[in-house]
């Protein structure tokens, strides 16, 4: 099948129109008709070469949700018109430790990402910036009917980036969080972290965002330009995300852990961060990093938000913007997330 799709042809040069062959519905597949397609900090990453070298053409888009239009002759968790979503994978090994803990992101012979990975088929897979996508059905997520279309795709992503965890450390009545940077990732770890629980404040670069950060859940902001707030909050907090992805002074960040605090990295600079050891004895901390989540918890995340009516705040953009969308990403320059109307590629 082929299908319109927006490319990066190298790392050097902008995304561009084009077309993408799927492969045929096998017995266990999903063919989903893509109705809308996040935009992450991670596509852009990966299109330019900075988390390693890819294969170009190169489709992206791992925030994906639209309708079923045709079912393997073996599935039985999907059906025609259902709403459904695809995040950061499309399979895993299935047999080894991990995978069959039912934590197959965590897959110890990797799993296979929805973009830039090695397929089943020793093809390279092509995301979601495409009008159609053929899924293993057991990595298609439900999408609740009470998150509003356009908004549901960055969860698939930015949602469960977050709420993996959120979840993991236990943020919740009593814990007091803190959310570094108040972007795509930042705005949806303060919305799930408040509908936990959480005493949430958030940590950005400045407080021009500091009423939609108490919107959206946060009972304090401090600006990291100011010198002060790291005196102001030292020993702190039991949890510290992470979200941004650029290079920061971790030693000042993990001198606001209380006892057995944990910071936790969700962003993903390109550059290594120099960590002081001895800078993270005092209060036993600990310094962790969490990759998206399983299926399972994926759904779970999915089914929460449905329930606290969280959901991203969102700005619905043409293909033919893709370019622009990028460069507003790395000046900041959006609120908080850009999702492409997939109706839109074949125009």
């Amino acid at each position: 099948m082929i299908v319109h799709a927006y490319a990066a042809p190298s790392a050097t040069e902008p995304l561009v129109p084009t077309t993408v062959e799927r492969r045929p519905v096998g017995p266990a597949d999903v063919l989903i008709a893509i109705r809308y397609a996040g935009i992450c900090h991670s596509d852009i990453h990966t299109v330019r070469g900075e988390w390693g070298p890819i294969t170009y053409p190169q489709v992206v888009g791992h925030e994906i949700v639209g309708e079923v239009v045709e079912v393997g002759a073996e599935v039985t968790k999907h059906a025609v018109g259902d709403r459904v979503g695809v995040g950061c994978m499309v399979n895993s090994c299935r047999e080894c430790e991990n995978c069959r803990a039912g934590m197959e992101n965590y897959c110890l012979k990797g799993n296979t990402g929805t973009y830039a990975s090695v397929d089943r088929d020793g093809t390279i897979t092509q995301g979601g910036y495409a009008t159609h996508v053929v899924v293993d059905q057991d990595f298609v997520l439900r999408v609740p009917e009470a998150i509003p279309y356009e908004a549901a795709a960055p969860l698939l992503c930015a949602g469960i980036t977050t709420y993996s965890p959120l979840a993991h450390w236990q943020a919740g009545p009593g814990k007091k969080v803190a959310v570094v940077g108040m972007g795509g990732l930042g705005h949806m770890a303060v919305k799930i972290a408040a509908a936990m629980g959480a005493d949430v404040t958030v940590l950005s670069q400045s407080l021009s965002k500091e009423a939609d950060g108490r919107r959206f859940g946060a009972g304090a902001y401090y600006a990291t330009s100011d010198p002060a707030t790291f005196e102001t909050l030292a020993n702190s907090f039991d949890l510290i995300i992470n979200t941004v992805s650029a290079p920061i002074d971790l030693r000042s960040y993990f001198g606001l852990l209380r006892l057995h605090g944990t910071f936790v990295s969700v962003g993903a600079p390109p550059e290594p961060l120099p960590v002081q050891v001895f800078s993270l004895f005092n209060n036993r901390r600990s310094f962790a990093g969490s990759s998206i989540g399983s299926i399972g918890e994926t759904q779970e995340m999915l089914d929460f938000c449905a329930e606290r009516g969280i959901a991203p705040e969102v700005e619905v953009i043409a293909a033919s913007q893709i370019n622009d969308a990028y460069e507003r990403v790395l000046r900041s320059d959006v609120r908080y997330r850009f999702v492409i109307d997939t109706a839109t590629l074949g125009a």
